[in-house]
């Protein structure tokens, strides 16, 4: 990476780490704000994310996860041995993107979401029982990243001993693309990618011979119709199709599990609040998708000439749709810069709108209630161990880098 890159990422870092005094400027200003980090039109209030949100033939998803790095020429002959590469949900419109959304929409139903509760609930329950009598916890490691890995793993159908490379393949394909790596940790990133890609065909494939109730085979079934050997075009569009599941089924919970913690103990009135009122847990797991969009947002891509917010936009204009700030976007006089669990209930957009709403939103909810409901029960002492903590340098799924608690 030459030095201009990587100072270009530095301050994309930067801006990361911190984006809502952008929000708050650009809900100020008249029309749409040019955010150079982004390289994009910022949509920051809630209308227009909404229009948005609601038009995806005036502003395609292709483009929607821009990589931030290029990886290298090293890395990308690695890349060419494995299966991905193919159009995933993420980035695709139309009939495309309903082909490769309606088996996620069956696996991740309230029916199959309901039906996972007592494992989640189990794991849930033995991860804080490991660290429970320690007094204190590193929580992004210890509870936060593995609770969602598990589960997604589960609803997936992955032996549980697959699971933890499987999840590393996964965050290295992220580290690829968003990650200031060397040339050499490219090299060690793509090869772990390729590595996730061949253990989830052989999963595809197996599914082929035996289907099973799981994510895999719901995926299977749908995008290779049929009984007979999948092609190798099959096999590609259905191993970058549940990469894309696996990474997106475990993040946005652990981003969640993540910030929820660290706002509700920054101001430990909340803490102790939650802990006198239980029934304010439903609502607490909204005001933390509200307050902080786990996915703070995704680009779209400008198909016609058209006027938002007062902006002309030209085709092939990108737009940011921020989900966060649209969280923020409220009455002064409610304080939305503040984080509530006593808060009315009020419909959000942090799990986007319309066809590209999250099909595991539910998933996410229920992890985290299930936690609250444990930790309000069995560490009711909880306290920040740090007053400082540092978020990671992503909108992707906005989290504590790590987050030390204790009781």
């Amino acid at each position: 990476m030459t030095s201009d890159a990587l100072e270009r990422l530095r301050r994309l870092h930067r801006f990361y780490r911190d984006p809502y005094p952008v929000y708050a400027e650009a809900r100020r200003a008249r029309g749409l704000t040019f955010v150079p980090e982004l390289d994009a039109w910022l949509v920051s209030r809630r209308e227009d994310v909404r229009e948005v949100l609601s038009r995806p033939d005036l502003f395609s998803s292709a483009g929607a996860l821009r990589p931030d790095v290029l990886p290298g020429r090293r890395a990308l002959s690695e890349l060419v041995k494995g299966y991905g590469g193919a159009q995933a949900v993420l980035s695709a419109d139309g009939e495309a993107h309903r082909r490769l959304r309606r088996p996620l929409v069956r696996g991740l139903s309230p029916v199959r979401v309901a039906a996972a509760l007592p494992f989640v609930t189990e794991r849930a329950e033995a991860l804080i029982g490991g660290f429970a009598g320690a007094g204190r916890v590193e929580w992004m490691d210890a509870y936060a990243r593995p609770l969602p890995a598990e589960v997604i793993g589960h609803l997936m159908g992955l032996n549980p001993a697959d699971t933890p490379g499987a999840i590393h393949g996964g965050h290295q394909a992220e580290a690829l693309l968003f990650a200031p790596l060397t040339e050499d940790e490219q090299v060690e990133a793509a090869r772990d990618v390729v590595a996730l890609h061949h253990l989830l065909d052989r999963y595809a494939r197996a599914r082929r011979a035996e289907p099973r109730d799981d994510l895999i085979t719901e995926m299977v079934r749908a995008l290779a119709p049929g009984s007979g050997e999948l092609t190798h075009d099959q096999r590609r569009e259905i191993v970058s199709n549940v990469q894309n599941l696996l990474l997106a089924g475990h993040l946005t919970a652990t981003a969640l599990l993540g910030t929820i913690m660290l706002n509700l103990l920054r101001d430990r009135s909340q803490w102790e609040l939650l802990r006198e009122r239980p029934e304010l847990v439903p609502a607490a797991v909204e005001e933390a998708v509200r307050f902080d969009a786990p996915i703070q947002g995704f680009r779209r891509t400008v198909t016609e000439e058209v006027t938002l917010a007062g902006t002309r936009l030209r085709r092939d204009d990108v737009v940011f749709v921020s989900y966060a700030s649209a969280g923020r976007d409220a009455d002064p006089t409610t304080r939305p810069d503040t984080f509530d669990v006593t808060r009315p209930a009020a419909r959000h957009l942090s799990f986007g709108h319309g066809a590209h709403g999250c099909p595991g939103s539910q998933l996410a909810r229920e992890q985290v209630r299930i936690t609250l409901e444990i930790l309000i029960r069995e560490l009711p002492g909880l306290r920040l161990e740090h007053a400082d903590v540092t978020m990671a340098p992503t909108l992707i799924h906005r989290a504590p880098e790590s987050l030390h608690l204790t009781w």
